[in-house]
């Protein structure tokens, strides 16, 4: 059988290799799909025949070599029963329009706009003279922020698309210990919210310039990120846990954070996408979006009661 003793060749030339890019019958494909489509008049013929909406957003004639090609190893692997590999770090997707991976992208939409309406929502029920009320709207156009470049990273995977993604998502938790500072601390000690607030500017930007000056360093972020997600995490829980008999909506923060940890370990069931569309990585997505609408219940809730303990002391004044 050529195609069994093809793929066994492939195997032992890619001995030690975990990724379907390494593979030479992958490198060799892509070799020869770019200079059979990609130069002189084929490669014109090529650009003439390309959907307007794959041109606008990036693809070229390369990365669809990549793509076919990528389809191709694929088809070998499942045809002689050997896992599917996976291709430059990720797992094979099917390409829908221009989007690279479709449940993911359309998944980070959603938790933009679970966000969106959440924010209008607290901004509608909360008046400004709340004493959290700038910072949570703040932390909210921060993740609007952070939800649009993963929905760009999703439809185009490009190195400034990763790198804006990962950034943009330690923003949001750098933010959201900030959030929880202000609320704790910095509300009765104004000095310490602004030295707080110094510092994790700080703390971004050497993490920012580290990870771009040095090469991305993947195990460092991910690292760095669990890091401050168990701050974000022991903080608000914390202070959640000391007040709940006084402010009983507290309940909501408590369950968000925790499921929101809960959740991440979805990353950990790393396997090939169902129906080529569904990944851990998607369906971690799509699992946070009924959160926003927790959390942001719980912004209002408290805003609105800071708004009330404020009233009363400047009655009693």
């Amino acid at each position: 059988m050529a195609a069994r003793a093809a793929l066994l060749l492939l195997l032992l030339g890619a001995a030690g290799a975990s990724q379907g890019d390494r593979e030479p019958m992958y490198r060799d494909c892509v070799g020869q799909c770019d200079r059979s489509n990609c130069t002189g008049a084929r490669g014109r013929q090529w650009k003439d025949r390309q959907p307007f909406y794959m041109s606008l957003t990036g693809w070229s004639c390369h990365d669809d070599c990549k793509y076919d090609c990528m389809w191709y190893i694929v088809g070998l692997y499942t045809r002689e029963g050997y896992k599917v590999p996976q291709f430059h770090g990720k797992w094979p997707f099917s390409r829908f329009l221009f989007f690279q991976e479709p449940a993911s992208a359309f998944a980070s939409f959603l938790n933009g706009l679970a966000n969106f309406v959440m924010l209008n929502r607290y901004r509608t029920l909360v008046p400004p003279a709340s004493p959290m009320y700038h910072t949570c709207v703040a932390f909210a156009v921060i993740s609007l922020n952070a939800w649009f470049w993963s929905t760009v990273f999703h439809t185009r995977d490009t190195a400034l698309t990763e790198k804006m993604d990962y950034f943009c998502a330690s923003a949001v938790i750098l933010h959201s210990i900030y959030l929880c500072s202000m609320r704790t601390l910095g509300l009765k000690h104004p000095a310490f919210s602004s030295a707080f607030r110094a510092f994790l500017v700080l703390l971004f930007a050497c993490h920012v310039t580290y990870l771009s000056l040095r090469g991305f360093d993947y195990g460092y972020n991910m690292a760095a990120n669990v890091a401050f997600g168990m701050v974000n995490l022991c903080w608000w829980l914390g202070w959640c846990l000391r007040n709940k008999q006084r402010q009983p909506y507290l309940w909501k923060c408590v369950l968000v954070v925790l499921l929101l940890q809960g959740l991440a370990l979805l990353e950990l069931l790393d396997f090939p996408p169902l129906f080529w569309v569904f990944d851990a990585h998607a369906i971690w997505h799509i699992s946070t979006i009924p959160l926003h609408v927790l959390f942001y219940s719980f912004l209002v809730d408290d805003s609105l009661y800071l708004l009330k303990i404020n009233s009363d002391v400047f009655k009693l004044d």
